[in-house]
């Protein structure tokens, strides 16, 4: 029986190869940009709440730019595939630099109508760069698929995760530097260094959105049709609640409260809503038909297993080595190290092979089988487990992750007509930033039950305050660091049957063959010109 060819639509389109390469630097700067935003800001933030006077609003500068990026992404995607990539990706770019200009520029002008003070000002500011960030990495990754054939999108996908697993470790490193010294005085005024964090993005975006404009040919759309509002507006409500829920669960209110079950409500409703909309709308913004693909639907439910997993672990690392080893916040955030290098050396390797093999799902296999084995390895640590002993387990883990960072988005890519690649790219990412969002907020109910007798009763916000003292886990009691190092390495047992689930799913994900050439109807690449 003869193996099933992956679909194809479209008109064809030719790229000069200089159109290619600049296009390809653009569209790096904008993924390390996008990667950059999830990392940099955490090490400003004590000095950010101490100078805008906002600790009870903390979480929430992470929380608005996970929110609107997240539920953007299935946006940008279907635009991209109407409208074409160019126009969607300089949108995107210059919601992103204007949310950073913004962000920078927080209470520097004391309350805003309508606003009010700095804290409130840096949310709303990181929710427009979080509505120009959704377009970052789904519209880049959708334009790889345009530019090159299936079976080289391997190697650019494993450089995409090198590039993500890089800016996670210069991030924060990054960011520490310009909050200690970056504060300069401009005549009387004080520009403070962590506005630089934000500062940092505005020329990096407009370096890309020159090169974007200048080479950057106008791909055409490949689908005629019509934005589809009340879909849009459906699925945003739905994961917006989603997202609240997951955030206030266990935090601001009980899981079993009155918000946070008419949240989880309200998310339903409206999904269920959206699943009839998308149904008998003209132009669906997410095609249902699509979730009857088997390789589109296998692929999206490992991305989300994984992140799932991913963060379900990496999430509680800080707290077990601050509360359970009773080490400084910088030494557990350089223990992160070694995971991003496996991440970075295996994301590498697997591109690079899946591109001379032109197969993905051997390389699936592995990737989910060392992680867990990485994770297996993690739920054997103790409060008295040697920084060596835990290094060589976490890059076991990232060796593991460096896979599954592209190559579900790329499976799903081959699977569907190239005029719903953006479609297929955005679905992708978005379930993979709800399974993250998941995986934190399950995995810290896990944590708060397992503790709740154990060390008195202790929830993930009294932890998360015992973390932030001086000296962290020094003045923890003996008994109750055993108590916590026993609670976390619970969390790791637990992500096991996730990472399980994510194999069983991965066994169903049909493997069809990735083309070495682009058939009829999709972009070419112009031969180089003779001399």
């Amino acid at each position: 029986m003869s193996k099933p060819h992956a679909p194809h639509h479209g008109h064809p389109q030719s790229f000069t190869p200089q159109e290619r390469r600049v296009t390809m630097i653009g569209i790096v700067i904008v993924f390390m940009l996008s990667a950059l935003d999830q990392t940099i800001v955490s090490t400003a933030m004590p000095r950010i709440v101490a100078e805008l006077n906002g600790l009870p609003l903390y979480a929430w500068v992470t929380t608005s730019y996970l929110l609107t990026s997240t539920v953007m992404v299935p946006i940008w995607g279907k635009l991209g595939d109407l409208y074409g990539r160019k126009p969607v990706l300089l949108s995107g770019i210059g919601i992103f630099l204007l949310g950073s200009w913004l962000s920078g520029l927080a209470g520097e002008f004391g309350d805003l109508p309508l606003i009010g003070g700095g804290m409130v000002q840096l949310i709303v500011f990181r929710a427009i760069q979080g509505i120009g960030g959704g377009a970052l990495f789904t519209t880049a990754f959708a334009i790889i698929a345009d530019l090159y054939p299936p079976r080289e999108r391997g190697k650019f996908a494993g450089m995409f995760g090198s590039i993500f697993g890089l800016a996670s470790v210069i991030g924060p490193v990054v960011g520490g530097y310009f909050t200690e010294h970056g504060t300069f005085h401009l005549g009387a005024h004080v520009v403070a260094g962590w506005r630089w964090v934000f500062y940092l993005n505005l020329p990096l975006s407009a370096l890309s959105l020159f090169m974007i404009i200048a080479k950057m040919p106008p791909m055409t759309h490949r689908r005629p049709g019509s934005v589809d509002y009340i879909g849009a507006i459906l699925l945003v409500i739905s994961a917006t609640a989603l997202l609240l829920a997951l955030s206030f669960g266990g935090h601001t209110y009980p899981w079993a409260s009155a918000p946070v079950i008419g949240l989880f409500a309200l998310s339903a409703v409206t999904l269920a809503a959206f699943i009839f909309a998308e149904r008998v709308v003209r132009d669906p913004i997410l095609p249902l038909t699509l979730f009857g693909n088997r390789t589109f639907s296998t692929s999206n439910g490992a991305a989300f297993l994984v992140s799932v997993a991913f963060m379900g672990v990496v999430s509680f690392l800080p707290l077990y080595m601050q509360l359970g080893q009773g080490v400084s916040p910088t030494k557990s955030g350089l223990s992160i190290l070694p995971l991003m290098g496996g991440l970075i050396l295996s994301s590498t390797i697997s591109g690079q092979l899946v591109s001379k093999t032109g197969r993905y799902k051997p390389f699936m296999f592995i990737g989910a089988g060392l992680l867990f084995l990485g994770i297996l390895a993690l739920s054997r640590v103790t409060v008295d487990t040697t920084t060596l002993d835990l290094s060589w387990r976490l890059a076991v883990m990232g060796l593991g992750l460096g896979p599954g960072m592209s190559l579900y988005a790329m499976a799903a890519q081959n699977a569907v007509p190239v005029d719903r690649i953006g479609v297929a790219t955005s679905s992708n990412q978005f379930f993979r930033q709800i399974g993250s969002t998941v995986g934190v907020a399950v995995f810290g109910a896990l944590l708060t039950h397992s503790l709740g007798s154990a060390a008195g009763g202790l929830d993930l916000g009294q932890l998360e305050g015992l973390a932030l003292k001086a000296g962290a886990g020094t003045g923890v009691d003996p008994a109750l660091r055993i108590a916590i190092s026993h609670a976390i390495t619970g969390l790791f047992v637990a992500a096991l049957f996730v990472v399980a689930a994510a194999v069983a799913v991965i066994v169903f994900i049909p493997e069809l063959p990735l083309r070495s050439r682009q058939p009829p109807g999709e972009p070419t690449v112009a031969p180089e010109p003779s001399h």
